[in-house]
């Protein structure tokens, strides 16, 4: 709960366990409705971006004003540019300790990526992470690295390299939907260590370094992967009547369900959902989450009538990069895929707008 004191007939904050409910930072880049259930990039409700828009066109929308108007216009090509610069780093990712995950080759290859290609640093960061991805995939599997393709979309050759076939324009597609989906989302974790470390002065590529320290944290990023983990331990529908019981008797939580800040439905939910309609071969899958989503929803409302616990965006995530071929292992780090340009775009905010963020700490004597 926070506490508050008055300061000339005003109540202010003095303090919120976890920040909550504290507004640290103005922001035109994002505005998140837990009550209403609403998100909007720039102004626009993500129900028109998503699955309306490219990966670039909609990094394009959120970095506008940040951003040089000639770099926007031309951002498929210099995002195929940051591509081929982030060859330059898988030198460095391979010479790594064996055992690394792709999420922190990914990020070792991050920092070797050289930022002097030409244009704005957050165009080749953003630019290069859907290479890295595809190459610290690779690596991690012990495959070989495949050179990028510079005639193609950032999501199509990203799919390409996993693959090693050029995708289907339906996976294309919702490859695209989803990075869209996940572009930014307020002040969550990491983008507001992205802002800290920004607001010390220090430089793009240290502040999404950090910002991919803490979405590895299994309470931020790490948690589509166990939902694909529940469907198949559910298997059948015909179980997750009895599974789900079992599981909240025990006291176990439903991955894919709740939010720190949505009471209600999390809306990037259903516009993943809606992006398994085109996928091939995807009907039976999404039939069987429809009814899983509908039993935990209802066993939820029985079991802890006190919460308005919803169905949030990690539940359709698991099931849409499942369908598009994405190794569970991979889910976290093709977040930081989308996310990156969210964060980059925080960062221009925070040179901006913003101030060095420095918040005080209570000291609580040990008791006696």
């Amino acid at each position: 709960m926070t506490e508050v004191f008055k300061s000339g007939g005003n109540e202010l904050p003095l303090y919120a366990p976890g920040l909550e409910g504290i507004i640290a930072a103005e922001t035109v880049l994002s505005d998140v409705d837990g009550e209403g259930g609403r998100l909007t990039l720039r102004g626009r409700p993500i129900e028109e971006i998503a699955g309306h828009m490219t990966f670039e066109e909609a990094a394009a929308l959120l970095w506008q004003g940040f951003v040089p108007d000639e770099y926007l216009i031309r951002l498929p090509e210099l995002f195929s540019q940051a591509r081929q610069a982030a060859t330059q780093a898988v030198a460095t990712m391979q010479s790594s300790p064996a055992g690394l995950s792709a999420y922190e080759l990914m990020r070792l290859g991050l920092e070797a990526l050289p930022l002097d290609c030409g244009c704005d640093e957050a165009v080749t960061i953003s630019g290069a992470l859907p290479y890295l991805f595809a190459a610290a995939s690779a690596i991690a599997a012990g495959r070989q690295v495949s050179a990028p393709d510079p005639t193609l979309s950032s999501a199509e050759d990203m799919l390409r390299l996993l693959t090693g076939k050029i995708p289907s324009a339906d996976k294309v597609a919702a490859a695209d939907r989803y990075l869209v989906t996940i572009l930014d989302h307020g002040l969550n974790a990491s983008t507001f260590t992205a802002r800290v470390i920004a607001s010390t002065g220090s430089d793009m590529r240290s502040s999404v370094i950090g910002a991919f320290g803490a979405l590895k944290g299994p309470l931020h990023g790490g948690a589509p992967g166990p939902v694909l983990d529940m469907l198949d331990a559910i298997g059948e529908p015909e179980n997750v009547d009895r599974w789900i019981a079992g599981e909240l008797a025990a006291g176990r939580r439903l991955m894919g369900f709740g939010h720190r800040i949505y009471r209600a439905r999390d809306p990037r939910a259903d516009v993943l959902r809606e992006g398994l309609a085109p996928l091939r071969g995807t009907s039976e899958n999404l039939r069987k989450a429809e009814k899983i989503e509908a039993a935990a929803l209802a066993a939820l409302a029985r079991h802890r009538p006190e919460r308005k616990l919803q169905t949030n965006v990690e539940f359709y995530t698991a099931v849409l990069l499942d369908a598009v071929s994405i190794d569970r292992e991979l889910f976290t780090p093709l977040f930081a895929v989308g996310r990156t340009v969210g964060w980059c775009a925080h960062v221009l905010e925070q040179r901006a707008t913003g101030k060095l963020i420095r918040p005080m700490s209570r000291y609580v004597p040990k008791a006696a």
